[in-house]
């Protein structure tokens, strides 16, 4: 553009307030890049379409239990390769917030869920011993257990005999292929499933969810609508999605990650506007005569508005660019940290929603003073009217 080393001159007129202005952009922008890709990441996994792996849980709540007799039911099912299932347990080591997941589970888990590495002897004493547990590394280092640790685990849902008290053997500890998602894969306590069954005093013959591996991923539509037939119309009636979506299930019940998100950005932006847009107005008052100087040379009314809005919005894309790259740059070194609360990546989604804030708030905040500039009168300006 043959204006543009005009249009750059303009805008760092006055650094220091283009400098402030930009870092609010970029702020804006850095939080937004973080907190959409949480909410990208909770909304996404919808479709059954090409799972490898599905969870089948309660069509009411996840909170609902099923009868554990599905599951040779679902093995029945044309295309089911594998089951097996978990009760979430819920119990609290030594203080309420030292929270983990822990939940009982079937002999074959380990055989599902595969990414999860327990070497043999380890898997088959967690088979042997009735209390037995295993424990992911991450959280073993944390608490410094070590095979053979007595881990007691006090219950806030399920009672035994009469008491709250659960104490396990830690028999195993467990890595995660993936190491980029050890962070949350290994903060994980798992306990037999037939111990839990026995020795709870309230529920019997009941697992929270089952895991369904697929011979071909191609059929998981059809497998999963066959799968929650079985129970259609009963008191125990299923859904069946894919295991993000039954991740996003179990958190909404604690928050609803995109209304939080809608919210928050919400009043960011809307500060943003009234920010830049001041900054934007301040700017075209200050240069009344030069504006009015670049009519008098020649300047279409039409172009002087184009130069100011273009600059309203290099200045809005500057510091987007740079927010949405700092998100991008920080996201993958957080990730492992937040025990899977942050994705590894921006999202292609976020990107594309990125540049279409910038255009529309870009505009937004240029249309104003650019059509002030537009409508200037050239005696008026140069007569400081």
């Amino acid at each position: 553009m043959k204006y543009f080393s005009l249009i750059w001159a303009q805008l760092f007129r006055s650094k220091t307030r283009t400098l402030l202005t930009l870092l609010s952009v970029v702020a804006a922008f850095l939080l937004f890049g973080m907190l959409d890709s949480v909410r990208v990441a909770f909304s996404s996994g919808g479709s059954v379409e090409g799972a490898n792996r599905l969870i089948v849980a309660s069509r009411l709540s996840i909170t609902q239990s099923l009868p554990i007799r599905l599951d040779a039911q679902v093995r029945q099912v044309p295309g089911v390769k594998d089951v097996t299932s978990g009760m979430w347990f819920g119990g609290i080591y030594q203080d309420p917030k030292n929270f983990f997941a822990n939940f009982s589970v079937a002999p074959n888990y380990f055989d599902v869920y595969r990414e999860l590495q327990l070497p043999p002897e380890q898997l088959k004493a967690f088979q042997d011993t009735r209390t037995g547990a295993v424990v992911g590394e991450t959280l073993a280092k944390e608490f410094g257990w070590k095979i053979g640790d007595t881990i007691p685990l006090q219950a806030t849902i399920f009672p035994r005999g009469g008491s709250n008290d659960w104490p396990l053997q830690l028999v195993g500890i467990f890595r995660s292929k993936d190491r980029t998602l050890a962070a949350n894969e290994e903060r994980q306590l798992m306990m037999n499933w037939k111990y839990f069954d026995e020795s709870n005093d309230y529920i019997k013959n009941q697992v929270s969810w089952f895991t369904v591996t697929l011979d071909n991923p191609d059929h998981s539509s059809r497998v999963a609508q066959a799968i929650d037939a079985i129970s259609a119309n009963s008191d125990h009636e299923t859904k069946t999605q894919t295991e993000s979506a039954f991740q996003q299930a179990f958190v909404k019940q604690f928050a609803d990650i995109g209304l939080i998100v809608t919210s928050i950005m919400g009043a960011v932006f809307f500060t943003l506007l009234l920010l830049t847009g001041n900054t934007m107005a301040q700017a075209v008052r200050e240069r009344v005569p030069e504006l009015a100087t670049l009519k008098t040379l020649g300047f279409k009314d039409s172009t002087v508005l184009t130069l100011v809005m273009i600059e309203s919005v290099l200045l809005i894309g500057l510091g987007g660019a740079i927010g949405m790259g700092l998100a991008a740059t920080i996201l993958p070194l957080l990730a492992p940290k937040t025990q899977g609360l942050l994705p590894p990546h921006v999202p292609t989604q976020t990107w594309l929603m990125g540049v279409g804030l910038i255009l529309l708030i870009g505009v937004v905040v240029g249309l104003l003073p650019a059509l002030r500039a537009k409508r200037l009168k050239i005696v008026d300006a140069l007569a400081g009217r």
